[in-house]
Formats: C-alpha cells, sequence, structure tokens
C-alpha cells in the first residue's frame, strides 16, 4: 500500500495549478486515500498557504447544496469551502466587466448571501437563524474547476477551494426585526431566473437548496463546523454564500448575466464578463 500524500503536498499542488492556470488530474486519481475528511486537511493546508501570502478569509461558500444537480456532478451531500477578500467582489463597487483570464473552465452560480451579525449555533430554528443575520444579498459565485471536464470525486473539490473562484454581491438587504416573518417564507419559497444576453438560460427555486432554502444550508454548515474542530465556527462578520439555486451554467467573455428573482425582497444582479 501507498503512504498518505500529506495534505501539505496536495494543497501546494492545487495552488500551483490554480497560479498558473493548469488543470491537473483528480487527486483521487492517484491518492486512494484521500476521503472527505483527508480533504478538508488539505483546504485548511490551502487556508494557511493563501493567509501566508497575505490572502484574507472573509466567509464561506456552500457548495452542492442543490440537490437537483447531485447525479449530474456524482456527489451525496454539500462540502463548503472559504471566500477570501481577494474573492469577493461588491457589485455597486465595480468599474468594468469581471475578467474570467485567471479561472479554469468558469461557470456561474446565482446564490443568496447572508452576512452575519452574530454567531449562529446549531440546533437553531429558521427565527434564531435569522436572528443571526445582519443582510441578504443576492450573488453570483463564479465557480471553477481545475480537473478537466468537470470530472471530479467530492473530495477533489473540498481540496480545489470548494470550486470557488469569485463571489460578486448585489445590494445588502438589512435584516429588520418586524419583516422577520415574510423572509422566512420568502426565503423558503421564492424563485429565480437567471438570463444570458437578455434571454433566460435556466430557472430555479429556494427548493432547489437542499429542499428548504438557503436557510436549511447555513443550518447544514453550521451543524458540519460543530463536528469538526479542524475548522473554525462560523463567527460575526463572515459572508455566508448559500449555494447555487439553477445549474451551475459555462460563461465566456462578452456575456451579460441578470437574474430576476419573484417571492423575496431582493432586486436583481447583472454583471458583464470579459
Amino acid at each position: 500500500m501507498r503512504d498518505p500524500v500529506p495534505a501539505a503536498t496536495h494543497a501546494r499542488t492545487i495552488l500551483a495549478a490554480h497560479e498558473h492556470r493548469r488543470q491537473i488530474a483528480p487527486l483521487t486519481g492517484w491518492d486512494a486515500g484521500l476521503d472527505l475528511p483527508a480533504a478538508y486537511r488539505v483546504a485548511a493546508e490551502v487556508r494557511h498557504l493563501r493567509l501566508a501570502r497575505g490572502e484574507r478569509p472573509v466567509g464561506r461558500k456552500i457548495g452542492f447544496t442543490n440537490t437537483t444537480l447531485w447525479e449530474t456532478y456524482g456527489v451525496h451531500a454539500p462540502i463548503w469551502g472559504y471566500v477570501y477578500d481577494t474573492t469577493l467582489l461588491e457589485r455597486a463597487a465595480l468599474t468594468g466587466p469581471i475578467p474570467l483570464a485567471a479561472l479554469v473552465e468558469p461557470r456561474i452560480e446565482p446564490e443568496i448571501v447572508f452576512g452575519l451579525a452574530r454567531a449562529p449555533e446549531p440546533g437553531m430554528d429558521d427565527a434564531a437563524l435569522l436572528g443571526c443575520l445582519d443582510w441578504v444579498a443576492q450573488g453570483f459565485e463564479i465557480v471553477q474547476s481545475l480537473f478537466p471536464g468537470w470530472r471530479f470525486a467530492a473530495p477533489d473539490t473540498v481540496a480545489a477551494f470548494g470550486l470557488h473562484g469569485l463571489l460578486v454581491h448585489g445590494a445588502r438587504v438589512p435584516i429588520t426585526r418586524d419583516a422577520a416573518p415574510a423572509w422566512i417564507d420568502g426565503l423558503a419559497g421564492f424563485s429565480i431566473a437567471l438570463l444570458r444576453d437578455g434571454a433566460v438560460a435556466d430557472r430555479g427555486s429556494a427548493r432547489n437548496v437542499l429542499g428548504g432554502g438557503p436557510l436549511a444550508a447555513l443550518r447544514h454548515l453550521i451543524d458540519v463546523l460543530a463536528k469538526d474542530p479542524g475548522s473554525p465556527p462560523l463567527a460575526a462578520g463572515e459572508i455566508v454564500s448559500t449555494g447555487t439555486l439553477t445549474d451551475a451554467l459555462p460563461v465566456a467573455a462578452g456575456q451579460v448575466w441578470t437574474t430576476r428573482i419573484s417571492g423575496l425582497s431582493l432586486p436583481g444582479l447583472d454583471l458583464t464578463l470579459a
């Protein structure tokens, strides 16, 4: 039996591939010991390396929360990864198109993004979770695959930043106590249309996200982190992107992507790519 590959070795491989925009074979293809716990150890090493070069974690992204896509990607549960100050953008601050040159096989995902006012805890119901939020926004995550053709196993995705490339969020809508019931209902029942160059490319709904909406995704992440002593729990001030509401669609320079949301008090979002 081959000796297990050190997490730091995988982390350096992943970062080098990303920096050189070079796709690599899935790690699980040559390291049979890379299961999900081992992959999260790799992700922790990646975080240490990114911290050492000056990047700052500002939140988390949850991936594969859209259960309608599990069979397509061969996964059976959500994953999570870090969002950094270098990968987070606010739509209002953009002065031009988003460049895609640094990303590999990029795809776009419309998501709901939460800003945390206080640290949530395991076992909270929807009302208590909502009480931990400072704001809600619509976002676009630009995901990428360092593995050719988007072919991988779940541990590969965890090791490779949770497939995270960039996160762009729109206007931050504050959560007020008197509007809490409407937010709970809206976050569980809204629908969204994703448009490419003005034409509908896909449609989605809150129910696609773990059957219960973005708050269900947040609850899942809280519970997962509570069982993982190697990963820090969510803290006040972090942002959490809760997973795609539609399929993840390929993107190209020159495209304009927009969303229309129904049943939730959030404005749509637009993004031009270069």
